[in-house]
């Protein structure tokens, strides 16, 4: 099923101000972590998102998910304050850890031929599941 414009709509808005509010928590608590909303995707009904973050160094990716998750009516509250004015009810925020770019170094180490070729053997690269 498509994305309708509404959904996109406030799917943008979450990401900007999630930006804000991680990347300030990111500032106060974690020093040199760096943290990015990548994705939001919103359910037809408006009731949940999606959120998923990127985080460099990814050594730290599942900890500070873990925190985030722990800490999701804090995010929740401070959020339904920024957008008060644009949202009548604050979807539920799910989040999840984006692992792109730890995909995406494999597959170019093993094309520069640091690894062994995944052309030649393709059980290397794990296969990635779609949520």
């Amino acid at each position: 099923m498509e994305e309708t414009n509404r959904q996109r709509k406030i799917a943008g808005v979450l990401q900007k101000d999630l930006v804000d509010v991680l990347q300030k928590a990111a500032q106060d608590g974690m020093k040199g972590v760096i943290i990015s909303v990548s994705k939001v995707s919103v359910t037809s009904d408006l009731g949940v998102a999606k959120v998923y973050l990127s985080i460099f160094p990814s050594e730290k990716r599942d900890e500070i998910i873990k925190g985030v998750q722990s800490n999701t009516p804090l995010i929740r509250h401070e959020m339904a304050q920024r957008t008060k004015n644009q949202l009548r009810r604050m979807p539920e925020l799910l989040f999840f850890g984006d692992d792109t770019l730890d995909y995406l170094e494999k597959i170019d180490k093993s094309l520069q031929g640091k690894d062994e070729n995944p052309i030649n053997n393709p059980e290397l690269l794990a296969r990635r599941q779609k949520r």
